[in-house]
């Protein structure tokens, strides 16, 4: 720790010495608001809008529950993991297993951990290899980011499978000046170290930025009755370009990369075993507008790699026991048409390929094989949005999707805005359908079943909005969730004549379970917020009642939550913004007790986590900051048998130039 402060104070002491420019302020007046949600800073521009519909939209034209987090509610919250600011808005439980970097599963209003789309500039991120084909989130950190969009509900309408909880759209930051940069440096407990830069520049014919980071911790014991620290190492970048060809024609190319390496242990405690997770994501699309600007349009290929390995290196002749590849390719096309202020159209056509490989080789010097498979998927879909009196907007859209394996699927939407008063007062009311279609893993493991059907969700939600200018804004959301077809693993008797489907498809060799649409689901739901200020003294919370119940007819289970779904969560934090440049609080963050599986009456416990925040700008273009997470030391468990992380404390500086 000690190499650690004294290179922070080296840096402090270098940047004291340098020329400002502009300042890295960091003073949000609300970070955890339901509909409506934004920061503070773009709020007073009276120009707030959501890029998670796919195309630009005021905030008060928005039908759905949508959270906006923006770069000063962002530095406010100091978070490593993407997931650390997540968690403090509503309706948004995590569970992992271990420190950072060990397995981590999102859940938006009691989904699933697969039912959640994390797109990137754009850029949807998904592993096919995956057990639920969807985002892992254990090896995606801050970086770049400068600003988080959650939209909650089934949104497949425009997102297509997976998309039956909501969307995570995330940004990284754009440049403003012909040339800048950022760097932000910090080390803590557990001899955490963590950077990141990024630099990048505006012209009349090229916006571009580019960034790095790296982080590295020796981390906590991954499982609660081990010894010895299990660590996390990742590297990542990020880039966009964007090139305006002629008036009217531009080019996009993005692109996204990590590296990260985690210790794990395995169920009886320590363990040397280890694992990789290495992946990219690149994106080219062109924009070009006909019909004098009325229609926009958008022509895009991109590409998702994820490669998984794990290692044991005590065995004596193959230490790799697992082996996973996943790719996903997309075409796009999307048309925007305006018919004017009040009518507008989106509209658009998607082909997906998915692509899967995986072994898990036994300890053997014969050569394994990595077997292929694949499932395609075309799209159309299209939503119209209108305002036909001032304030009232109203949109409605569908979605066809044809797969290779299952065959059509036909979704709908609608929903309805409306603010008397231009935004101070807002109500909202939606209607949303989804569906998730099965993993490669689901259709094709030695547990898969070829023929599963895609799970179907229906949902509703009503919401309102009050703003008494920057003094106070209160938020309230119902919501419900139907959701059938749930595919979940089905164990074989122990007795008796086996089943067909306890057989390895093809074979004849059993299995001791396999994968099934054996289950319904129903959510619903309380999400409350409110956020304070008066003076230099700012507070602001949120509550969410969450009732997530497994409704399969017939089961033992019927009625019970969903496991790991916390019914009660909550957050809160109260403090003091200076203009001076000083912003101190005190959070705190409550997450229900929870069931630890889908059966059996193990349990996890509810617990409190108070943490402390500080930041102080010590020249225009320099902060300092710093941080107590789990203040009281409070021993709890997100997973059982899994550890988390104690009272850590980080300090850093950070910088825009």
């Amino acid at each position: 720790m000690k190499q650690y402060l004294i290179i922070t104070t080296a840096a402090i002491a270098l940047l004291a010495s340098a020329s400002p420019a502009f300042a890295d302020t960091a003073a949000p007046n609300d970070t955890t608001t339901a509909p409506g949600d934004t920061d503070g800073d773009t709020r007073q521009d009276d120009n707030i809008v959501v890029g998670a519909l796919r195309t630009p939209v005021a905030i008060e034209r928005v039908s759905a529950t949508v959270t906006v987090l923006g770069e000063p509610a962002i530095v406010a919250l100091q978070p490593i993991a993407l997931t650390d600011a997540l968690l403090r808005t509503p309706g948004v439980s995590m569970s992992r297993n271990g420190g950072y970097g060990t397995t981590t599963s999102l859940r938006i209003r009691g989904a699933d951990a697969g039912e959640t789309v994390m797109v990137i500039d754009g850029m949807r991120l998904s592993d096919p290899s995956a057990t639920a084909g969807g985002y892992g989130f254990s090896n995606l950190l801050l970086d770049d980011v400068d600003r988080i969009e959650i939209l909650r509900g089934p949104q497949s309408i425009l997102w297509g499978s997976d998309a039956t909880g909501g969307v995570v759209n995330v940004r990284t930051r754009r440049p403003t000046e012909r040339l800048e940069g950022s760097f932000a440096v910090e080390a803590g407990t557990h001899d955490t170290v963590s950077a990141r830069a990024g630099v990048g520049g505006t012209s009349d014919l090229i916006d571009w930025r580019l960034s790095a980071s790296r982080f590295t911790t020796d981390g906590i014991s991954a499982r609660a009755n081990g010894t010895e620290a299990d660590g996390f190492q990742r590297s990542a970048a990020s880039g966009t370009v964007t090139v305006r060809v002629v008036p009217g024609v531009s080019l996009d190319l993005r692109g996204y990369w990590a590296d990260g390496k985690n210790d794990f242990d395995g169920t009886s405690g320590d363990t040397l075993a280890y694992g990789t997770t290495k992946e990219w994501s690149g994106y080219a699309g062109l924009n070009f507008a006909l019909l004098d600007g009325k229609l926009v349009n958008r022509v895009a290929v991109l590409q998702n790699v994820t490669d998984r390995e794990n290692f044991d290196p005590t065995r004596s002749i193959r230490a790799i026991t697992f082996d996973a590849h996943g790719r996903l390719r997309r075409y796009e096309y999307q048309g925007t048409y305006t018919f004017s202020d009040a009518i507008q159209a989106v509209f658009g056509a998607e082909r997906e390929e998915q692509r899967m490989t995986t072994a898990s080789p036994t300890n053997s010097a014969a050569p394994y094989t990595l077997t292929p498979y694949s499932v395609d998927m075309d799209s159309l879909y299209a939503e119209l949005r209108v305002s036909p009196v001032k304030g009232l907007t109203l949109d409605g859209g569908a979605r066809y999707d044809h797969q290779s394996r299952f065959g059509g699927q036909t979704v709908w939407s609608a929903g309805a805005a409306y603010t008397p008063n231009e935004g101070a007062t807002v109500l909202r009311a939606s209607y949303d359908e989804g569906f998730k279609a099965p993993s490669l893993y689901q259709m094709y493991s030695a547990y898969g079943t070829a023929d599963l059907a895609p799970q179907k969700a229906k949902g509703w939600e009503v919401g309102a909005e009050q703003n008494f200018g920057e003094a106070l804004r209160l938020t309230a959301t119902w919501f419900q969730r139907d959701t059938d077809n749930l595919i979940d693993f089905a164990y074989c008797p122990t007795s008796g004549t086996l089943p067909a489907a306890c057989y390895i498809p093809g074979t004849t060799t059993t299995r001791f379970g396999y994968y099934a649409n054996v289950k319904t689901a129903k959510a619903s739901g309380l999400e409350l917020a409110a956020s304070a200020k008066l003076g230099v003294l700012f507070a602001e919370g949120n509550y969410s009642w969450t009732r997530a119940e497994d409704r399969t007819e017939g089961a033992s289970t019927y009625g019970r939550q969903l496991q790991r779904v916390p019914r009660h969560m909550a957050n809160a934090e109260a403090g003091i913004d200076l203009p001076q440049g000083l912003r101190a609080s005190v959070a705190a963050r409550y997450s229900g007790e929870t069931f630890n599986a889908a059966t059996g009456t193990a349990k996890l416990d509810d617990y409190w986590l108070i943490d402390f925040r500080a930041q102080v700008r010590i020249k225009e273009n320099l902060m300092l900051q710093g941080r107590v997470e789990n203040l009281t030391d409070k021993d709890y468990q997100t997973a059982a048998g899994y550890s988390a992380l104690g009272r850590t404390v980080y300090v850093g500086v950070r910088s825009r130039f």
